[in-house]
């Protein structure tokens, strides 16, 4: 099964303004959420979809905004969980005279595709996007609004998800699962003649606009021609905002459920800094770049210095890219490569070292290797995210249970036992995991408003049964 957690954008002008360039800088902003594929969609064209970074294309983007002109668009990058790295993957998909961009997982996709008139689906070819797409144009040709479409598509697929849709009328439409698992904002720009829907603020401020307000959970908005309407199509008696959001995957200049992720961050670190208050050391890192902000709101806490003692190295091939959101091993074991410690900050000190999250091992293991050979005295490595023991199936790649540092087969699976593990795996003198409660508290969202399920193995929230068979199986039924 494909799934998906990406970036997806919806921007509609009243004003007839093209808005195609301004489609293209806001999946520019929103990079750092999939970077395997991307692709636009406009009203009566079939959409347009490329391989690898937006920025790869941008000789191409004069003449794409020129033959692609129109008022209204949806945009797409593509992060895959499982699924091959292909132009048949990518999105937006088009089904009938709906173009459908998407963010999330969704379970089911079997069953709803033998509903959408019996269509062949196979894993590795088709995707829950393609599945809900046709399942919706299906639904719509037998009782007209998407909205309506949505309530029935909501009973019949668990899961997370956020859709921006163009219709064929060239209305621009954006959805929100009624738990509000991944993120999604509205904004405007030009006195409200343009309007936006993505999935951070950060694509809202790369094209001038503002952020007006969360897309609210269980909510479809409509762009057009009579401006902004909203209906609600589910609802839920709580959110569970994915708290992997808050540490690792959106951009630090973005705000969500009202909170700057940013701040949220320096807060965890200040958090993490009550909870672990390591004085002895000498200074404290982070791991760049995502962890930054935690690591100065620890370094402030305790008043440790805090320094660059690992430099990325953007030049080389891999160094631009996110490590953990590639989709096989040896990309990131060659984008961790080019982390490289900086001898004079490090040597013969004791080094905090901030991360964001620790998952597979990959990042951390090289990582204490490479301060190792720099010459550090003692390594102390501080994770800003609870231990990662299930796999993920509202649209992150945490994969099977096997290839997950946190977790094993032994007997004793107690905090204590499991941080030892690991903190031996990756050979670091000291290992401290963040808790639930701590990282809730300093986002400034109740833990029950959260979705800690990768820590908890609690799927209950999501309304799946995972099987935690091998990797690539969907784990859900």
């Amino acid at each position: 099964m494909v799934r998906e957690n990406c970036g997806v954008v919806g921007i509609f002008s009243s004003g007839g303004d093209n808005v195609v360039p301004m489609a293209i800088d806001a999946l520019r902003a929103l990079q750092h959420r999939g970077q395997e594929a991307w692709g636009i969609a406009v009203p009566g064209r079939a959409p347009v979809r490329r391989l690898g970074l937006v920025s790869a294309a941008a000789g191409e983007f004069d003449e794409m905004s020129r033959l692609f002109s129109s008022s209204a668009a949806i945009g797409h990058v593509r992060y895959s969980t499982v699924g091959r790295s292909s132009l048949e993957n990518a999105q937006p998909l088009k089904v009938a005279d709906l173009c459908v961009a998407h963010n999330g997982t969704l379970s089911g996709a079997s069953e709803v595709a033998a509903m959408a008139g019996g269509c062949t689906f196979t894993p590795q070819a088709s995707s829950d996007t393609l599945a809900a797409a046709r399942r919706l144009v299906e639904l719509m040709s037998k009782a007209p609004g998407l909205g309506r479409a949505l309530s029935v598509l909501r009973d019949e697929m668990a899961g997370s998800y956020c859709f921006a849709f163009l219709a064929g009328d060239g209305s621009v439409y954006a959805a929100r699962d009624p738990r509000g698992f991944r993120p999604m904002v509205l904004g405007s720009r030009a006195g409200g003649r343009v309007r936006v829907v993505a999935s951070e603020s950060a694509a809202l401020s790369a094209i001038g606009a503002s952020l007006e307000r969360d897309v609210r959970p269980g909510e479809i908005v409509r762009l057009g021609a009579a401006g902004l309407e909203s209906e609600t199509f589910a609802r839920e008696d709580r959110t569970a905002h994915c708290s992997f959001e808050f540490t690792y995957f959106a951009h630090p200049s973005s705000t969500m459920e009202g909170k700057s992720v940013y701040l949220a961050r320096r807060a965890i670190g200040a958090g993490l800094a009550k909870k672990f208050p390591l004085r002895e050391a000498d200074l404290v890192i982070p791991v760049p770049d995502s962890a930054r902000p935690a690591a100065l709101g620890y370094a402030r806490e305790l008043g440790i210095p805090f320094d660059e003692g690992l430099i990325k190295d953007r030049y080389s091939k891999k160094g631009p890219l996110r490590s953990f959101i590639e989709p096989r091993q040896d990309d990131r074991v060659e984008i961790n490569r080019w982390i490289i410690p900086i001898r004079q900050i490090v040597e013969g000190r004791h080094v905090v070292v901030i991360d964001d999250s620790l998952v597979r091992g990959t990042s951390s293991r090289a990582i204490v290797a490479a301060l190792r050979g720099a010459g550090a005295r003692r390594i102390s490595m501080l994770v800003t995210y609870p231990p990662i023991q299930h796999p993920c199936y509202a649209g992150i790649d945490f994969p099977s249970r096997a290839e997950l540092a946190a977790h094993s087969d032994l007997p004793d699976q107690s905090l204590e036992a499991v941080t030892e593990r690991v903190r031996a795996d990756i050979g670091a003198d000291f290992l401290g995991y963040n808790d639930a409660g701590n990282l809730a508290r300093a986002v400034g969202i109740d833990e029950s408003s959260m979705c800690f399920t990768c820590h908890t193995g609690d799927y209950a929230t999501l309304g799946v049964t995972p099987a935690h068979a091998a990797r690539g199986d969907p784990g859900a039924r």
